[in-house]
């Protein structure tokens, strides 16, 4: 039986994959000085131009009005629907369209309705997402698919870097004074998003290139293998070069080959900010 999936703008996707893979995505809000906007209308070059000038940014959950009517549409129609959400470490996203989805297995009691919890954020939930349309274009079921998410998301490895740490201070990530001697010295973080889906500081390395370089080598640490074959995304907040060095890098070090480069999603890149990079795979751990 043919089911859909339904996943957050927060997952980066490119349109090119959701096409594809005729992906149903829930757009979450963002504010600019009072405006809001949707990501996926918003011209992202322009969006971190706007972070770089000083604009402020608030962000919000999906708009549950038109969460459900996009919902209630795809099992009217007949189709299961499986919903892969942005980490309930990060966002209120998950909680909120789960309830609304229990609410409408209620009323489509001879639908199937599933939710998996990535606990992943950006490309790491996109990853996840990737994967899931992978195996229903190769025939599994919608409950085959959410016992493979479940099983996996725990090995999604997330590794980020950002270039400023004045965007993680106002996102409440960092202290003020940890941002303030990490910019003087040129220290960047070297993160990662943990098994409860948190965005966890690891260490810290001084200088872009030696942190660029520190997520390849925690991915070179422990990359599932064989890591040649493995699809690769990386997401980036307005720094393509820095994403395209990283892609190198992993292509000379491991031989992978397929590899996807996307921008940050504004909801995301309003707490890290232009310069931020992450490198996502599948690995032994998180």
């Amino acid at each position: 039986m043919a089911f859909a999936i339904v996943t957050d703008s927060s997952s980066n996707l490119t349109e090119e994959v959701i096409d594809q893979f005729d992906l149903h995505i829930l757009p979450l809000a963002f504010m600019v000085d009072g405006d809001y906007l949707k990501g996926q209308k918003t011209d992202l070059k322009q969006f971190y131009t706007m972070m770089r000038e000083g604009k402020v940014i608030t962000t919000s959950l999906p708009n549950l009005k038109d969460s459900r009517e996009l919902l209630k549409g795809l099992l009217a129609s007949g189709q299961d629907v499986l919903y892969i959400g942005f980490s309930s470490g990060l966002s209120g996203t998950y909680q909120a369209i789960d309830l609304l989805l229990a609410e409408l297995a209620d009323a489509y009691p001879d639908r199937t309705v599933l939710a998996v919890d990535t606990l992943a954020a950006s490309m790491g939930e996109g990853l996840l997402v990737w994967y899931a349309a992978k195996m229903r274009e190769e025939g599994a079921s919608i409950t085959e698919v959410r016992d493979w998410l479940e099983a996996n998301k725990l090995h999604l490895a997330h590794w980020f870097t950002v270039d400023d740490l004045m965007f993680l201070f106002r996102g409440g990530r960092v202290s003020r004074t940890s941002a303030w001697a990490g910019t003087l010295l040129n220290i960047k973080p070297v993160m990662h998003v943990d098994d409860e889906g948190h965005l966890i500081p690891l260490e810290k390395v001084r200088g872009r290139k030696k942190s660029l370089k520190a997520l390849v080598d925690h991915m070179e640490q422990t990359a599932t293998s064989p890591v040649a074959d493995q699809t690769v995304f990386i997401s980036h907040g307005d720094c393509i070069e820095d994403a395209e060095y990283v892609a190198d890098l992993v292509k000379e070090r491991f031989g992978v080959t397929d590899i996807l480069i996307n921008y940050v999603d504004p909801v995301i890149g309003a707490h890290s900010g232009p310069g931020t990079m992450a490198l996502f795979f599948l690995a032994s751990e998180r």
